[in-house]
């Protein structure tokens, strides 16, 4: 056999992984393998691998008599709609996807890559966890890549999908990087599984109750998106990759956009006069930004508050925005953390904010305050004030109380902050103020609800409005709801160029 020969032999066996039966096997259960799930993810032609030949060291356990080419992770470059991305994707086929010393150094090589060249990193995940015939080795291996993980946040967009299992120690490379995907009834994530959990607590669940797509997507907040297959999954990377830049040094992309008739009469109408009658304020997000540009971000989790990512004239926006339809807007420990969270990632990739406010206050309770309502609170506070992109509030109706000075008031650094004509800037709703001002005066009174209903009518009168706020420039301008995406337009226009000199620090330290 000439080296020619020799060397498309071992392509081809490196390309099979553990081989046709477990390939099989694979693909049995709904899965696809990761050289597919790369061949879907990456632009037709342009997946250049890296590592194709490696092979594990371990003589231990008979370890020495069971090679395969690429130790079960296929790494390397490429492009998704052009864009240089680099990419791990780990083989169930091998070894149950497992992470062995050589396993993480190919992960590390090509995280290397992209911190020094710019580019996004995408984990495609589907590892039964360390591999234990490997002992200590292979949980350094974890944290290396950790380490790299870290090393990157903030520098390089990190996405990484959940396409089979990830428990144990191979969980905290997901959880810091920017974004996690999962797939529905296919993958999972847990620091212990169910067995030690039932020993332990003598809690009986399954894999999917505890760490499934949907709980983490509903419950613990731990993945962004949920994904019916993995063909959805890598679809949505690829969306989630066109509003980003490649690194903390670009903007992202601008979309082509033909400027058209901008009104929007229906804004006018979609607020109910009545300040406790809910409303859907996904609407309002749809009539302002780009037709179909809505890219919802841990949608099932903390629905009081709604972050996802936009397009405003081409643009990318990031916008959060209370939700009246879900317990009125409160701010609560998850709204506050998921909010948190998303701001923090738009102000490290360069990313304007858009925030729509209507918020009745926090959320009262034992629950909330046992909880850490106040160092949750803080860190929405804490991320809206540190923040430099350019940030732009519109009030539609309601902002109560410490809440309104979390929500991207004018005090916290917001370049431009507007307001619709019925919004009611105040410390609390005038129900409530006018029963603690005229406590005394509403008890004397002959007609008891007469007099309160004349109280709450003059302080809604004094404060339920915009004017008092505008006074004093909190507010810059009152504008009709129509108006709302023509004046959005022009600000993110003129504070494209925004510049902030911050303080020198080694960096902050958020209240966590």
């Amino acid at each position: 056999m000439n080296k020619n020969d020799i060397l498309q032999t071992k392509m081809a066996t490196a390309v099979k992984g553990g081989g046709e039966a477990r390939i099989k096997a694979q693909h049995n259960k709904g899965k696809l393998t990761a050289r597919e799930r790369i061949a879907l993810l990456m632009d037709e032609n342009s997946f250049e691998e890296i590592g194709m030949f490696v092979t594990h060291r371990s003589t231990d356990f008979g370890m020495e008599k069971e090679q395969y080419l690429g130790d079960g992770v296929v790494t390397g470059y490429g492009t998704v709609n052009g864009r240089l991305v680099y990419v791990f994707s780990q083989d169930f086929t091998v070894f149950g996807g497992s992470l062995s010393e050589t396993h993480a150094e190919k992960i590390c090589k090509i995280m290397d890559l992209a911190l020094q060249n710019g580019a996004p990193v995408i984990g495609l995940n589907d590892s039964g966890g360390a591999r234990i015939q490997e002992g200590v080795v292979s949980l350094g291996g974890y944290a290396d890549i950790f380490y790299r993980n870290t090393r990157a946040s903030g520098v390089i967009p990190q996405i990484s999908a959940i396409m089979g299992p990830c428990a144990g120690g191979a969980v905290y490379s997901p959880a810091i990087t920017d974004f996690i995907l999962m797939v529905e009834q296919s993958s999972y994530m847990f620091v212990t599984g169910p067995n030690v959990v039932k020993t332990v607590t003598h809690e009986e669940i399954t894999s999917e109750e505890l760490g499934g797509a949907d709980t983490h997507a509903s419950k613990s907040g731990v993945t962004h998106f949920a994904c019916v297959n993995e063909v959805a999954c890598i679809n949505q990377i690829k969306e989630l990759l066109s509003y980003m830049p490649q690194n903390c040094e670009e903007d992202a992309p601008i979309y082509e956009y033909q400027a058209a008739n901008e009104k929007r009469e229906k804004l006018n109408v979609l607020i109910p006069e009545n300040p406790n009658q809910p409303y859907d304020m996904k609407e309002v997000i749809t009539q302002v930004c780009d037709h179909d540009s809505f890219m919802e971000v841990h949608k099932n989790y903390a629905e009081s508050i709604i972050v996802g990512f936009a397009r405003l004239g081409g643009r990318s926006i990031g916008i959060v925005a209370n939700q009246p339809a879900v317990m009125a807007g409160v701010l609560d420990n998850n709204s506050s953390k998921k909010g948190a969270r998303f701001v923090r990632f738009c102000d490290a990739f360069n990313i304007p904010l858009l925030v729509l406010v209507d918020v009745p206050g926090f959320l009262p309770g034992t629950d909330q305050e046992w909880n850490g309502i106040i160092t949750n609170g803080a860190k929405l506070l804490y991320a809206f004030s540190e923040a430099t992109v350019p940030k732009v509030t519109v009030i539609t109706r309601k902002a109560y109380g410490g809440a309104y000075d979390v929500m991207n008031s004018k005090h916290i650094g917001a370049d431009m902050n507007f307001a619709f004509p019925n919004a009611e800037i105040a410390v609390m709703g005038a129900k409530g103020a006018v029963e603690i001002i005229f406590k005394k005066e509403i008890e004397q009174a002959d007609d008891a609800e007469a007099k309160l209903n004349e109280k709450v009518k003059e302080y809604a009168d004094k404060f339920a409005n915009p004017y008092g706020a505008a006074a004093r420039g909190f507010i810059d301008e009152i504008i009709q709801p129509e108006d709302t995406r023509i004046k959005l337009m022009k600000v993110f226009k003129m504070l494209e160029n925004k510049v902030c000199n911050l303080p020198k620090k080694k960096h902050g330290n958020i209240p966590l």
